[in-house]
């Protein structure tokens, strides 16, 4: 089985849609289409046809598309069962437990609700690909809009028990304003202060910082770390469950 073409194209402001291809069989799927030229374009120019869309959540710079792209191609789209009403041209509702395909390569469901209500994430395990949304970014996680700190933290402790290769493909470019905040709350994390550099050495490249790995996140994202003992001293939270300690590294980000 040959591995999967990922594509990312990079929209808006900020937004990242991507275009998972699938060599053997043409299959190709396009997780959170915010708009629909810049995707068609890159059909055309691959010469792939479109037959999946894959929605994480219903905000309109991840479903924008939706509509245009399924009348010019026939595709079907797929997204959280708890948020159809939200998510326009649904065709299949899914909930944790089920799975997608590309092909012949297959991925998870995971519930990730807290920046919504219903939000999904599609893990393709066998090529360590997660396609999150705005549930988790390099160095940061999305604004709880809908959700409480509680089902956030949950959300993040599931996708942080991933293989440390996997790759995590988030919808946005935050990295750099979200690695000058993670220095704020972890000063002394090493790892970080490494990473950051590299961060700005790619910005300035004019170069993405996404897809992250795991591994990293795990070591340098302080969202992923509200539960670590060092963490929680650098920031001033000792004895604080992590819960509460998320809840307060989420409400200063608000604010930074």
């Amino acid at each position: 089985m040959s591995a999967l073409d990922i594509l990312q194209i990079s929209v808006l402001d900020d937004n990242y849609i991507y275009l998972i291809h699938d060599p053997d069989s043409g299959e190709t799927a396009c997780v959170d289409p915010a708009v629909a030229g810049p995707v068609m374009d890159t059909l055309a120019q691959k010469g792939w046809t479109l037959t999946k869309i894959f929605n994480t959540h219903h905000h309109g710079d991840h479903t924008g598309g939706n509509l245009e792209l399924k009348q010019a191609y026939g595709c079907t789209v797929t997204g959280a069962r708890r948020d159809a009403a939200r998510i326009p041209g649904i065709d299949h509702q899914v909930v944790e437990g089920d799975t997608v395909t590309v092909g012949a390569h297959t991925a998870k469901v995971i519930d990730v609700p807290g920046h919504t209500s219903g939000h999904n994430a599609y893990w393709f395990e066998r090529d360590n690909a997660l396609f999150c949304g705005d549930a988790l970014f390099s160095l940061g996680c999305g604004r709880m809009f809908e959700g409480t700190a509680d089902q956030m933290w949950g959300s993040l402790v599931k996708l942080r028990a991933l293989p440390d290769d996997t790759l995590i493909y988030c919808a946005h470019e935050y990295t750099s304003a979200n690695a000058a905040f993670a220095l704020s709350v972890d000063p002394d994390n090493a790892a970080l202060k490494a990473r950051a550099a590299e961060i700005a050495d790619l910005r300035q490249a004019n170069k993405p910082t996404v897809p992250s790995r795991m591994g990293n996140e795990k070591q340098t994202n302080p969202f992923l770390r509200a539960d670590i003992d060092d963490l929680k001293r650098a920031a001033g939270l000792v004895g604080r469950d992590a819960v509460a300690t998320f809840a307060e590294i989420r409400r200063r980000k608000d604010h930074f």
